[in-house]
């Protein structure tokens, strides 16, 4: 890890702790040339995941989309950003426990629905009108009654 202050590319680690959210690691490090010290996070990363588009295109997996499309529906609601990112951890994990090299984006569209779901009901209608592309206030409302009744 390069030093952001000298571009020294040796640094040592201090200390290491558990992420007040409780999915990354906190690394206190030093740097072995100037002696500044920083914080830096690690988290899971999912690699070598494909996502194989409706129209058959194959990209791989961006973490970034997904938060960018959940930022979105989530917005002005009352999600902590700690609950947003335990949004996302149960998402991936979702994801890796399919233990496949290729998914389908229908198939992260459905579980993006579950956890969003769970969270916030706003929020996943937000996304599943987005997502399953509600023609007219109809299929709006036909969702809305599914979820209803599942509260039930």
């Amino acid at each position: 890890m390069k030093c952001p202050i000298c571009y020294f590319p040796d640094t040592k680690v201090v200390d290491s702790r558990v992420a007040p959210d409780g999915l990354s690691i906190r690394r206190r490090r030093e740097c072995l040339k100037c002696g500044f010290r920083f914080s830096t996070y690690e988290e899971i990363e999912l690699l070598d995941l494909v996502i194989v588009k409706r129209d058959g295109r194959r990209e791989s997996y961006s973490r970034e989309k997904m938060v960018n499309g959940l930022k979105k529906s989530c917005e002005k609601r009352p999600i902590t950003e700690d609950r947003f990112k335990k949004l996302i951890h149960s998402i991936e994990r979702d994801l890796q426990r399919l233990k496949k090299t290729e998914i389908t984006s229908r198939q992260i569209g459905q579980m993006v629905m579950k956890n969003l779901k769970k969270v916030d009901p706003v929020a996943y209608i937000r996304y599943a009108s987005v997502y399953e592309s509600f023609k007219d206030a109809h299929e709006f409302r036909k969702e809305l009654n599914k979820l209803i009744h599942e509260k039930k």
